[in-house]
Order: structure tokens, then sequence, then C-alpha cells
């Protein structure tokens, strides 16, 4: 499940940033959105509407960050960011119900 968000995850910050940029490191579970990625304000806004559309707004980017203090969004990695996606998907009832995967989310 980890490898798959972290897939859509990658997937997501190449449509973000451009592919040339990541296509110099690989994106790991590792992966600073600071330091390695160099993610500016406006591309975490565009990632979170992209989670939104992809999981719902259960998985709340913008309200993540707000519960960490300025020091851990800067260290914050992709890695975590999967595992919240994880927690927040595995335990919802209505994704649970309707079955949702990758490849049947659009």
């Amino acid at each position: 499940m980890a490898t798959d968000i972290l897939a859509e995850i990658t997937g997501m910050l190449v449509e973000i940033v451009g592919d040339e940029y990541l296509l110099a490191e690989e994106v790991t579970m590792r992966t600073t959105f600071n330091e390695d990625l160099a993610l500016e304000s406006i591309e975490f806004v565009a990632l979170a509407e992209l989670l939104h559309h992809r999981y719902g707004a259960e998985v709340d980017l913008m309200g993540f960050l707000a519960e960490k203090d300025m020091d851990a969004i800067l260290a914050m990695s992709v890695g975590e960011l999967v595992t919240h996606i994880g927690r927040i998907t595995h335990t919802s009832p209505a994704r649970a119900a309707a079955g949702t995967s990758p490849a049947s989310a659009g």
C-alpha cells in the first residue's frame, strides 16, 4: 500500500514541479519536501489540491501541516505524508466500502 501511495505522490510531484527536476533524484520515503525537492508554498497548495481530488477531504494536507511547527514542516519527508495518507485511507470506512483503488480512481 505504501509503495502505491508513494508512486501516486511522486506522480503528483512530477505534475507540479516538472519531471526534469525529479529525474535528477528518485523520490523515496526519505526525500524531504524542503531540502530535497525545494517545494514552495504554492506547490504545497497544488499538492494539497491533487491529494484532495485523489483521496477526498479526509486527506487534508493543510490540516496535517497545521499540526506541525515550522521546523517539523521544513524537515517533513515524503514518507511522513505517505504514512499519513495510508493511515487515513486504511481506516476510512467509506473508502473500504467503496473499494477505492488507484486503478479505479480517476
